[in-house]
């Protein structure tokens, strides 16, 4: 067997989803028994089978993903609940399988397959997409690429009526219905603070928060009918600049709330 063709066999078996128990499928990529598969390219030991050697492999690569989108997305994990965001990583990784180099690329398409599948998110569909859209954002502008920083220095050698500033081609602006900057801002902080509580507890104020934001009706705030939006502006950097205008919405005030960060 080739290289190439070894790797390819390899990554095919190891790829593969584990069984509900957590443990390597009985039949292989190529619907015959895995244990044959397995002896095709890797010998036993004194100690553990073609079968078993194989399927350490495949465990720990899906244990791997799978902690590699929670830790990508915390926001999303703190709305579903553990339980359903684990079953909803499963499900999307099997339906999107990596194809990058990179777990980088994991959550690439999680707001489309969401969007298609939205029984992951049930009545929480809104408030998901949102919080989604923002942490995929926040990780394109932390290893996006970046053009070479305007210096003062710049300004004063081009200054003119020709002048043209543009932003970073990582900055993104974003529409929310609800303020998932300050609900991720929050999950983030009770997993730095894990040190000094019990997971259970962590989770129950992680629960009690996001029922807080659901609160915020992101249709529509039927009491007043004005529609909540929010306007973020995603850099590498936090953000520096940020208020709130009112303006008036089928004969109500509304607030817009707006975050910028300079770069």
């Amino acid at each position: 067997m080739k290289l190439m063709q070894l790797q390819r066999t390899m990554a095919r078996a190891v790829m593969q989803p584990l069984t509900s128990s957590e443990r390597m499928q009985r039949r292989a990529p190529d619907g015959g028994p895995m244990k044959r598969y397995a002896s095709r390219f890797i010998k036993p030991n004194d100690r553990l089978t073609s079968f078993e050697r194989l399927e350490i492999y495949n465990r720990q690569y899906w244990f791997r993903i799978l902690a590699a989108l929670s830790e990508d997305f915390p926001g999303l994990h703190a709305v579903l609940g553990e339980r359903r965001f684990d079953a909803m990583a499963k499900a999307y990784l099997i339906a999107n399988p990596s194809r990058s180099f990179t777990l980088r690329n994991l959550g690439a398409r999680l707001e489309s397959w969401l969007r298609k599948n939205p029984k992951w998110a049930g009545a929480n569909q809104n408030l998901a997409l949102d919080i989604v859209r923002l942490e995929w954002a926040d990780i394109e502008a932390f290893d996006g690429k970046a053009e070479p920083a305007l210096r003062p220095e710049d300004l004063l050698s081009a200054a003119g009526p020709r002048l043209k500033l543009t932003i970073q081609p990582y900055v993104q602006l974003l529409s929310f219905l609800y303020p998932v900057d300050d609900l991720l801002l929050e999950v983030r902080k009770e997993d730095d603070d894990t040190d000094f509580a019990s997971n259970a507890f962590t989770e129950h104020r992680k629960r009690k928060r996001v029922r807080a934001v659901r609160k915020l009706n992101g249709e529509e705030d039927r009491g007043h009918g004005c529609r909540f939006s929010r306007l973020f502006l995603v850099t590498s950097q936090e953000p520096v600049i940020r208020s709130s205008v009112s303006f008036s919405f089928a004969g109500r005030q509304c607030d817009l709330a707006v975050m910028i960060a300079v770069v």
